[in-house]
């Protein structure tokens, strides 16, 4: 069994950012400029599914328990989204997936809905007990991350992709940076590596490159932590995908794939993503919520160490069903929740909010 190499809690960027721009580039954009750059960005495309002697999960047997449902391109097809730290990895050694979302779209409806996984929530995995969800990862590989998480929430995932944190600064930099409100001081010195993750970015609307866009959207020390960081993530994807989809950066969409394609792993072949790119033109955002919500996270101790359980699993599959059934954007023209769905009773901001209290 691939070992589990233990590190230091460290303020690392869970950097799913990189993985949600590179999805929607290929979505929104992929068909309508396919053609016009041809050959170039197929290739491009092509190369972001490694061969196995060349992947990152390339010691992980293929199970055929564990292989993903294949998507016929009219069921929803839902896509898990993770990021990981690669450095320090030993040969045959997997990261964990510190960020985990999951994109799940439905081609009849065209609404998207993301779920922001919770790291830390214990969960069954096939063939290994039970343990964090985050581990699946690094214990068999993508394969069974996405079949953990898919029995968790209920829903067969299809594809994935994955990144490492220094793909996030290589696509910010390629579009040239984002315009971004900061909504507060955010401060953290860290003096491992010659404190060269120190976080310091002032409130206020700026201009950040991909050395700061990486400070905001890893910056964790809030009351509620990864519960305010996750939201906090799914903010600034909405930037960074308006951007992506300017005309300049389509025209460019081959430079900045080729980019961030050192980084970038997936499952996803490219007739898939031309499936997905179909899609797209009509898809909208349709609702994101934080998966377990507030209300159904209990707490519990393993070995000394705190993690987070799910207080009643058949609640959480409902609640996911509900989830997928909203249209946010329809119930508000500005594109904010309304008062009475799920994502908005259980956001990550009203939770800060009651833990202030």
């Amino acid at each position: 069994m691939p070992r589990l190499k233990e590190k230091k809690k460290r303020p690392w960027l869970k950097p799913l950012i990189i993985v949600l721009s590179v999805l929607f580039v290929v979505v929104g954009g992929v068909g309508a400029y396919a053609a016009y750059q041809g050959y170039g960005i197929y290739n491009s495309l092509d190369t972001l599914q490694k061969p196995k002697e060349e992947s990152r999960f390339g010691q992980f047997e293929e199970k055929e328990a564990e292989k993903p449902a294949e998507w016929e391109g009219t069921e929803r097809v839902n896509i898990l989204l993770m990021g990981g730290d690669n450095r320090g990895l030993e040969k045959n050694e997997a990261a964990r997936s510190d960020s985990m979302l999951v994109a799940s779209i439905d081609p009849v409806t065209k609404k998207a809905h993301l779920f922001s996984v919770l790291r830390d929530t214990y969960v069954p995995i096939e063939g290994h007990g039970e343990g964090r969800v985050n581990t699946a990862l690094a214990l068999g590989g993508p394969n069974l991350a996405m079949k953990t998480i898919g029995e968790m929430l209920g829903l067969d995932i299809q594809y994935y992709v994955y990144t490492d944190f220094e793909g996030f600064k290589s696509l910010i930099d390629a579009i040239g940076g984002i315009d971004f409100d900061v909504e507060k001081n955010m401060n953290y010195v860290d003096n491992a590596d010659g404190n060269r993750y120190d976080i310091h970015l002032k409130k206020g609307f700026q201009h950040l490159d991909g050395e700061h866009a990486l400070m905001y959207v890893r910056f964790r020390h809030d009351a509620m932590s990864d519960f305010t960081r996750t939201e906090r993530q799914r903010n600034f994807l909405d930037t960074v995908a308006d951007k992506l989809k300017n005309g300049w950066n389509l025209l460019r969409m081959k430079e900045i794939l080729d980019s961030v394609n050192p980084y970038i792993e997936t499952n996803l072949e490219v007739s898939d993503m031309m499936k997905l790119a179909q899609l797209g033109v009509k898809t909208h955002l349709a609702g994101q919520a934080q998966v377990p919500p507030m209300d159904n996270i209990g707490d519990r101790k393993v070995s000394g160490a705190s993690v987070l359980s799910i207080r009643n699993e058949e609640e959480l599959l409902s609640y996911v069903q509900q989830v997928l059934t909203e249209d946010n954007k329809a119930a508000d023209p500005a594109g904010e929740p309304d008062s009475g769905s799920p994502a908005a009773n259980n956001s990550d901001s009203e939770a800060t909010a009651k833990a202030n209290k």
